[in-house]
């Protein structure tokens, strides 16, 4: 055997016990009579020593030649040191080494293997497999594996079946591009890597499986940011048999545990809150809670007041700032170009300073007077010591630069704690959202999401008012999840295309599978996908996914490691039936 125990377990309950270890040379420290090295594997690290007087000289000289990450095996005993280490769990013990064997030398790494490492991320990405060496990776890898084993714990004691699905699948419209797959044997045809298992969880429910979950791999071909990659993991969830409230309990349910188990943390009940409520109140439908800073409205107080910019604006809105009041005008200021950004887009912004002593002064203090001012600080929650910041615009627009002003301002006054959870559901979302550039409306979520009943009269009259069955679940300002009550029916499946914009063909030709399966008696059903990925992340405390995935791309859907994509053999085209432009 390569090693009786790992780096991470000696102690010293096993003073003089002979052990043989193996790993990597984190690092050398040679006094000439004596020469330590530091040995690093998954678990941990273990001092090794070579004395002169002690050690064998061949294996004395042999340790001398180690460099970073060299592979070595020792033998040796374990013995009590004398400078002791508390910042490790073997640094009460150190080995006496009898046998020196190297497995594999290595190259100087391109960055230090540390967990401060002076690699840069580009860098570390070329070497990941170096990367995952070092602590906070290899930790993140770990965490990931608990909680991926808490879900399956849990579900599977509910009595859900974990079934995988295909890869190879047709392509579907699902809101994002899909990635396309060539097929051999079927000249000019391709598959597609599915966006999610939807249509397949749904075909499972009429196949009696009743509680399905997977922990999966989708694929999207979509612009990258920090929380987004190319190919991402869901738990993807489907139930028979059940409405709104039992899905919203069971994964309420799941979150909770995951909470206790991974963080120590108890959570209530959740809140729930509306799309609307939402909207009006965070300006968008993911929204941070760990803080207030909600919106106020102020179209009645601060229109009609001989400000042409307020007057001119279908929506004016403002937040209180608490405790920037004494915000300089170079602060004020800075956070005035931060909102004119092309990101943002705002035109400009007012500010209202809430003085100590109950006065105000305001940007527009030419147009408004104390009273006024004073309805704006009740309308918005501030307080003495507090700054509104006011911006105006179309609706929409104006809510989600808001939003973004919101968020920013948190992050730079330290309120969005990453040790603190504030999860809640998002309920009532709209079924259908009108896209300007073609013209008609789309699925908010998917086409299977099933109306709401007591508004199905509305798809003829005002589609855009009809509200979907459907749920998101937001922890800490993150969409971790989110699913809905399925059309279960063939007639309501039809009329949902058809107000979707499918004709009979187009609907028979992409969804024909599933219509016909609804003839046989499909269950009603409905489900949930959390995003492993950003879940693990937040309950990490991080805000990025891409240092708890093995094998990351970066912003341009590259593997910089293996140097993917990239092109193909010309032999390879032909066979596929392809000629490239």
């Amino acid at each position: 055997m390569y090693r009786s125990h790992n780096c991470g377990e000696l102690n010293a309950s096993h003073i003089n016990t002979e052990v043989t270890l193996a790993g990597w040379v984190q690092k050398s420290r040679d006094k000439g009579f004596m020469n330590w090295v530091d040995l690093r594997d998954r678990y941990g690290i273990t001092q090794l020593i070579f004395d002169e007087g002690r050690t064998e000289k061949s294996v004395f000289e042999l340790a001398k030649t180690l460099g970073r990450e060299f592979v070595i095996q020792v033998k040796g005993t374990v013995i009590e040191r004398e400078a002791k280490n508390k910042n490790i769990a073997t640094g009460e013990i150190e080995i006496l080494v009898t046998e020196l064997t190297i497995l594999n030398a290595s190259l100087t790494p391109p960055f230090t293997i540390e967990d401060e490492t002076d690699g840069g991320e580009d860098i570390r990405m070329k070497y990941r497999y170096l990367d995952i060496r070092r602590n906070p990776v290899k930790n993140s890898l770990m965490f990931r594996h608990k909680v991926a084993m808490e879900v399956r714990k849990y579900l599977s004691d509910l009595d859900f079946c974990e079934v995988e699905t295909p890869y190879l699948i047709k392509s579907t419209p699902e809101g994002a591009r899909d990635f396309v797959v060539p097929s051999r044997m079927n000249e000019g045809q391709f598959y597609a890597l599915p966006q999610s298992p939807q249509t397949f969880k749904q075909l499972l429910m009429v196949g009696g499986m009743d509680k399905y979950f997977q922990i999966v791999k989708c694929f999207r071909d979509e612009d990258l940011r920090a929380d987004r990659q190319p190919e991402f993991t869901q738990i993807d969830c489907e139930m028979a048999f059940v409405e709104q409230e039992d899905i919203l309990n069971v994964f309420e349910g799941l979150t909770r545990h995951l909470l206790k188990e991974i963080k120590g943390i108890e959570v209530e009940k959740f809140p729930r809150i509306t799309y609307e409520y939402a909207m009006k109140t965070y300006g968008n439908d993911k929204p941070d809670i760990r803080f207030g800073m909600e919106f106020g409205e102020l179209n009645e107080v601060a229109q009609h007041k001989e400000f042409p910019v307020f007057n001119a604006a279908e929506f004016v809105v403002g937040i209180a700032v608490p405790g920037v009041g004494n915000y300089t005008r170079k602060e004020i200021d800075g956070l005035i170009d931060w909102v004119k950004r092309p990101q943002v887009g705002a035109s400009g912004m007012v500010y209202v300073k809430c003085n100590e002593d109950g006065t105000y002064k305001s940007s527009v203090d030419k147009f408004y007077d104390q009273d006024d001012l004073a309805q704006w600080a009740k309308i918005t929650g501030a307080k003495p010591g507090d700054m509104i910041f006011v911006l105006s615009g179309p609706t929409d627009k104006t809510r989600t630069q808001l939003s973004a002003l919101r968020m920013e301002l948190a992050t730079r006054l330290g309120l969005r704690n990453p040790a603190e959870f504030a999860p809640l559901w998002v309920v009532d979302f709209p079924l259908l959202e009108f896209d300007e550039e073609s013209g008609r409306y789309h699925a908010m979520h998917h086409p299977f999401t099933s109306p709401k009943p007591e508004d199905m009269h509305l798809l003829e009259t005002d589609p855009g008012k009809v509200r979907a069955n459907a749920y998101d679940m937001v922890l800490n300002g993150n969409e971790i999840g989110g699913g809905s009550i399925r059309i279960h029916d063939k007639a309501t499946q039809q009329l949902m295309f058809k107000y979707l914009g499918f004709t009979e063909e187009e609907a028979k030709a992409q969804f024909g599978f599933l219509m016909d399966a609804f003839q046989f008696g499909a269950p009603p059903h409905g489900g949930l996908a959390f995003g492993l990925d950003r879940l693990v992340a937040i309950l990490g405390g991080q805000e990025t996914i891409r240092d708890f995935i093995a094998f990351p791309k970066n912003n341009s859907g590259r593997d910089v490691m293996i140097d993917a994509p990239s092109v193909i053999d010309e032999s390879q085209l032909k066979e596929l039936h392809i000629k490239l432009a």
